[in-house]
C-alpha cells in the first residue's frame, strides 16, 4: 500500500484514467461493428447512417486524446472505402 499523498493520489487517478479508457476502447470497438455489420449485410442506407455518426464519434474521441488524429484519419477512411463499395 502507498504511503506517501502523491502517489495515493495517481492510483486514484489511474484508476479513473482506466475506466474512462475502458469505455472509450468498447465504445469505438461497437462504432466501427456497426458500420462493418452494416455493410456486410449490404444494407447501403444503414451503413451511411452508422458511418455517419461513427465519424462524429472517432473525431470526438480525438478530441478528447483517446486516439490520435491519423489514427482516426485512417479508420474513417476505410469504413468509408467499405460503405461506398456497397452497390446500390
Amino acid at each position: 500500500m502507498a504511503h506517501h499523498q502523491s502517489t495515493i493520489k495517481r492510483i486514484r487517478q489511474t484508476a479513473k484514467r482506466t475506466e474512462r479508457n475502458r469505455y472509450y476502447r468498447t465504445r469505438f470497438k461497437n462504432i466501427v461493428k456497426s458500420v462493418t455489420a452494416a455493410t456486410e449485410a449490404g444494407d447501403k442506407a444503414a451503413a451511411q447512417e452508422a458511418f455517419k455518426v461513427a465519424n462524429k464519434q472517432i473525431h470526438k474521441m480525438v478530441s478528447k486524446g483517446f486516439i490520435k488524429k491519423s489514427t482516426a484519419a485512417r479508420k474513417v477512411s476505410r469504413l468509408n472505402l467499405m460503405v461506398n463499395k456497397i452497390a446500390a
